[in-house]
């Protein structure tokens, strides 16, 4: 057995695989180290030895004739030179049937586990280290909201036919797997078997993906930071409206138009509603609220408050906080995500339309993606899917394209509720005291004993904890959301009137959905429920007594779109997407969403443009400029003037001055203008944290001084650009400085920093030598993962490179698809790895050389079936 210490850190870099490609690495890991009654497996998980030879899923693919029970009619399936199938069936219900028969051949480990983590089953793999996570999924209730949301769906819907014909597909699978023994790997070597597949299983995936993007603990961290920093700093530092520009792509003009309830069925299970009382959600109209239009003035002002939160209400947001830490990386949404723009007209060549989209999500070997095309009478369409639901999330059909990005939105409150020891299991609400409902669960642990749950639920939603302050958590997620239908409509839709009335119906996590067509028309769309409520500021947890409960959500057409715009251009970044006078609160700068250099290099790299091309489009989407270098480096050689320098200083500053802003792995200058950038924030900001003791260790992402903070990073720009005098830049206790010379003495701090380091003239210390990026394996078994390999990129380049020096989290998908007449498209598109899980197929990672140098693959035409060197043949049959 391994020492205590060294497990410790296992299982925490276990956890963040699992999360990444949403795959419990940590049953792999431990079977490659061993655990209590798991045997150490070693080297049988290393490419090329043991176990994985033996799967079937690493033989070289061939043609096939196989008999599926499921089918109604024959299903021909042709698999690309890199193993991306086209699906031809007769028939919709055969054609996602195939889709789940596929996923569970190529990803069914993925799909097991993933389920597994969104269930709270983790621990019965892992053992007591998948105890955490169990009990928070459980507690926030992905699979309560799953089940609901099934009971909800009617079987005959196009979303019950497809989630019943996926599940039969994945059955299929294992009822041949079960029938031959041929299982992957994984499953023989531990003992555990993947049981039938449900529809509820591949909403509880849905339910997943949901929370990675969707839900985060925003409103806890600025209960610390007043605590600690104390209001007037905290929401000086960490303000409403963004300091500077956001290229927002919907500019107005905006008009309020009321708020709008939240759809009568999305009482839930994860809820408890009070007999003869509304929820405060659903019921209820604009004109019945009283101070619900304050949204509209929410960004403008701080809310003028006599004092910081209660001593027991920040204990509470700190031991969330402290779960919230504890959990898989990735689980919770940290970084802002994806590009996604569009032109027409003028602007590309033929003067129809062109959309490209890259996703950034955690980039690990195999994918999240699954690469598909399918086509059946009514339904063609191609792309990207996701192994364990039905349907393509980004790509195209025969007239229109589409693409997604993380739009800002404070999708979770949190809420104080009020408790009374001489009334266990009630809250008071509303004038009256009312019972908790009360969820059991019983988790099961390997090697260890069954751990016992309760969660309590309030008309809030659930308690996440009873320390200092009973806590509960209000999440958009919660709310039973039809995305596989509209996801199943939208691949359908001919024209933008479709699309727009397939996406009021979709609910979370909110998405821009950004667009183009075959008749030329370009736009975006950022749906989902953006919750307001009646009173208090939702950035902060709440009272749960009634007066500030959420009213309502943005109106459909209130919510920030355009189409058509005058530009010829539209582009999403996970910037801000309107400007500061939109009526409704959509959340902070502290949101994690970006501070609009992406979306800033991307205008400015579209706009004036004409006859721009795929490859036009592709060398924006492998743009390394850092447009927040090209604001502050002049500043930085205007502070360091024309003052003597010691010459390493000078070496460096030199370099500054040739740069062109661009973060290429052999450029010098790009690693000192990061590492003065950190410094610079260092230098302005921790002596205020260390001053007011913020208690970083409860939650380093959300409470620490760093540059993946995109509040900091945009006010200290603005400070830096237009108020060099600011406050801020004199230390609690210290001398009177102005930013010119506190960047003096960062730039001289990080270039001592890079001398020690790397040793050498400056000219030396190229951007590869300490950047990287690394593609772990899910299983963190030495060989079978990519990198880390020197990369160029960082946070705020269009090829984003998130995570630090060593990134972990980029572009997941690229894709470009250029519309040449009506019906007529050319997709291409790569993502990093392959379409196989086995670390023995030759589908495993042959993607990655074309996505690292830039190239693209032909996607599969929308409808345009053709005939492939391997061929499966799926026929109705017996089991």
């Amino acid at each position: 057995m391994m020492p205590e210490r060294r497990l410790g850190g296992l299982v925490g870099r276990v956890i963040h695989a699992v999360i990444a490609v949403c795959v419990s690495a940590a049953v792999l890991v431990l079977l490659a180290f061993g655990y209590g009654p798991v045997p150490a497996l070693g080297r049988a998980l290393d490419p090329g030895h043991g176990a994985w030879t033996s799967a079937t899923g690493g033989l070289p693919a061939h043609s096939r004739t196989l008999s599926l029970p499921g089918l109604s009619h024959p299903v021909s399936v042709a698999f690309t030179s890199h193993g991306v199938p086209s699906i031809r069936a007769a028939g919709e219900s055969d054609a996602f049937l195939a889709l789940g028969y596929l996923h569970a051949s190529f990803r069914l480990a993925e799909m097991d586990l993933e389920r597994r983590l969104g269930e709270g089953r983790v621990a019965q793999l892992a053992g007591p280290p998948g105890v955490a996570s169990d009990k928070f999924e459980l507690r926030l209730g992905l699979l309560r909201t799953a089940q609901q949301e099934w009971a909800q769906t009617p079987r005959s819907s196009p979303a019950g036919v497809a989630l019943l014909a996926y599940s039969r597909g994945v059955n299929d699978y294992l009822a041949q797997a079960r029938a031959s023994g041929g299982w992957p790997s994984i499953f023989g070597l531990t003992g555990v078997y993947p049981r039938d597949w449900t529809p509820v299983d591949s909403l509880v995936v849905q339910g997943v993906l949901t929370q990675q993007l969707d839900f985060t603990a925003s409103p806890l961290d600025y209960a610390v930071l007043e605590r600690t920093l104390g209001v007037a700093h905290t929401m000086a530092w960490f303000p409403v409206l963004p300091p500077g520009q956001q290229s927002p792509y919907d500019p107005g003009p905006y008009h309020y138009r009321g708020i709008a309830p939240i759809a009568a069925q999305a009482t839930l299970t994860s809820r408890e509603p009070v007999p003869g009382h509304s929820t405060g959600r659903a019921g209820q109209t604009a004109t019945s609220l009283t101070g619900a239009g304050r949204g509209r003035n929410a960004g403008n002002a701080v809310a003028a408050r006599g004092g910081t939160l209660s001593a027991r209400a920040a204990a509470a947001a700190r031991a969330v906080l402290a779960q919230v830490s504890a959990l898989p990386a990735g689980l919770i949404h940290r970084y802002p995500d994806s590009n996604a723009w569009a032109a027409n007209g003028h602007a590309v060549a033929g003067g129809v339309s062109m959309l490209a989209g890259d996703p950034h999500l955690p980039q690990t070997v195999p994918s999240v993606w699954y690469q598909a095309e399918l086509s059946a009478p009514g339904l063609a369409v191609t792309g990207v899917t996701v192994p364990g639901l039905p349907g393509v999330l980004i790509g195209h059909n025969a007239h229109i394209a589409w693409s997604l990005t993380d739009v800002q939105n404070q999708a979770t409150l949190f809420y104080t509720e009020q408790t009374s020891k001489s009334r266990p299991g009630q809250y008071f609400w509303r004038g009256a005291w009312r019972p908790m409902r009360q969820v059991r669960y019983t988790i099961p642990v390997r090697g260890g004993s069954p751990v016992p749950l309760t969660v309590g639920i309030t008309v809030h939603g659930p308690v996440m904890t009873q320390v200092g302050q009973t806590t509960s958590v209000d999440w958009m997620g919660n709310i039973p959301s039809p995305d596989l239908a509209v996801m199943l409509a939208v691949a359908k839709a001919h024209d933008f009137t479709q699309f727009h009335a397939a996406l009021a119906n979709w609910h979370a996590p909110s998405q821009n959905f950004v667009y183009a067509d075959d008749h030329g028309n370009i736009g975006a769309i950022s749906a989902g429920y953006y919750p307001l409520v009646r009173h208090g500021d939702p950035w902060l947890p709440l009272p749960g007594t009634g007066a500030d409960d959420v009213a309502g959500v943005i109106p459909y057409q209130a919510v920030p779109q355009v189409y058509d715009p005058p530009g010829h251009v539209v582009a999403t970044a996970n910037q801000r997407p309107v400007g500061p006078s939109y009526p409704y609160y959509i959340g902070t700068t502290d949101d994690f969403f970006d501070p609009g250099y992406r979306a800033s290099q991307i205008y400015a790299q579209l706009h004036g443009k004409t006859r721009m091309t795929p490859a036009s489009f592709a060398a924006i989407q492998l743009s390394m400029t850092d447009t927040l270098a090209q604001r502050i480096v002049p500043r930085l050689l205007a502070a360091l003037g024309h003052r003597k320098l010691p010459a390493t200083q000078e070496a460096a500053a030199g370099l500054l001055r040739a740069w062109t802003d661009d973060m290429t792995v052999s450029s010098a200058a790009a690693t000192v203008w990061w590492t003065f950038w950190g410094d610079y924030l260092s230098a302005v900001f921790q002596p205020w944290w260390i001053a007011a003791k913020v208690p970083v260790h409860k939650d380093h992402a959300g409470l620490a001084v760093s540059a993946q903070r995109s509040s900091l990073d945009q006010v200290l720009e603005n400070w830096t650009l237009t108020d060099p005098a600011n406050s801020a830049f004199t230390a609690p206790g210290g001398p009177h400085r102005k930013a010119p010379a506190v960047m003096r003495a960062a730039f001289a701090t990080a270039v001592a920093h890079l001398a020690a380091q790397l040793h050498g003239a400056p000219s030396g210390w190229t951007w590869g030598r300490v950047h990287s990026r690394q593609f772990p394996s899910v299983t963190q078994a030495a060989g079978l993962g990519y990198g880390p390999r020197a990369s160029g990129g960082d946070s705020w380049t269009i090829d984003a490179a998130d995570g630090g020096l060593e990134s972990h989290s980029g572009p997941s998908w690229r894709m470009i698809v250029a519309w040449t007449g009506r019906g007529s498209a050319t997709g291409e598109g790569v993502y990093p790895g392959g379409q196989s899980e086995n670390p023995a197929s030759p589908w495993y990672e042959d993607q990655m050389a074309g996505w690292w140098n830039g190239k693209y693959l032909a996607m599969p035409p929308a409808g345009g079936y053709s005939a492939g060197s391997v061929i499966w043949a799926l026929s109705p049959g017996g089991r």
